[in-house]
C-alpha cells in the first residue's frame, strides 16, 4: 500500500479518530500528521492482509500518537509551569534584593550599584567617588552583610 492510497482510502478515518481525542483541530491535524510519517518510515513496509488490518493499524498508531502527544503536552505544560514559578520567584527575590540595597545608607548603595549594576572594577569607583580602592572594598563588604542581614530578616544597621 502506498502513501497515497494509505491517505486516500484511511485520511477521515485517521483525522477524525485524532479530533476525537484531542477536542481541538490544530491537536487533531498534527497527530494525523505524524501518523502518517510512521506510516511512511514503519506502515509502508508492512504487508497488510486486507484494507482493514491497514485501517486497524492506522487507527491503532492514531491512538498511540495522541498518547504520545498528550505525554509530552503535559511535560511541556509542566515544564512551562515551572519555568513560570522560577521567573516568578527570580522577580520576587530580585525585588527584594533591590529593595534591601535601597534601605542602606547612600555610601553603601552607591558602590553596590556601580559594581554590580555598571559593572565597574573596584579601582574605577574608588576613581568615580575619590576614594582609596581599601575604602571602596570595604563598603562593598559591609553592604554585602548588610543585605545579607537585611534578607535573612535580621534588618539594616
Amino acid at each position: 500500500m502506498t502513501v497515497e492510497d494509505a491517505l486516500n482510502q484511511f485520511g477521515g478515518v485517521v483525522y477524525r479518530v485524532a479530533h476525537n481525542f484531542a477536542k481541538n483541530d490544530a491537536d487533531a491535524q498534527d497527530i494525523y500528521q505524524e501518523v502518517f510519517m510512521r506510516f511512511m518510515k514503519y506502515g509502508i513496509k508492512k504487508e497488510y492482509d486486507s484494507l482493514d488490518h491497514a485501517k486497524h493499524w492506522l487507527i491503532r498508531v492514531t491512538i498511540n500518537c495522541y498518547h504520545t502527544f498528550i505525554t509530552k503536552e503535559k511535560r511541556r505544560e509542566e515544564l512551562e509551569h515551572a519555568s513560570h514559578q522560577m521567573i516568578e520567584e527570580h522577580e520576587k527575590d530580585h525585588s527584594t534584593l533591590i529593595e534591601a540595597v535601597q534601605h542602606l545608607d547612600e555610601k553603601y548603595r552607591i558602590v553596590i550599584h556601580l559594581y554590580y549594576y555598571e559593572d565597574y572594577k573596584v579601582r574605577e569607583i574608588a576613581a568615580i567617588l575619590e576614594e582609596s580602592e581599601n575604602t571602596v572594598k570595604t563598603r562593598l563588604t559591609r553592604a554585602r552583610r548588610l543585605v545579607k542581614e537585611q534578607l535573612k530578616g535580621g534588618g539594616a544597621r
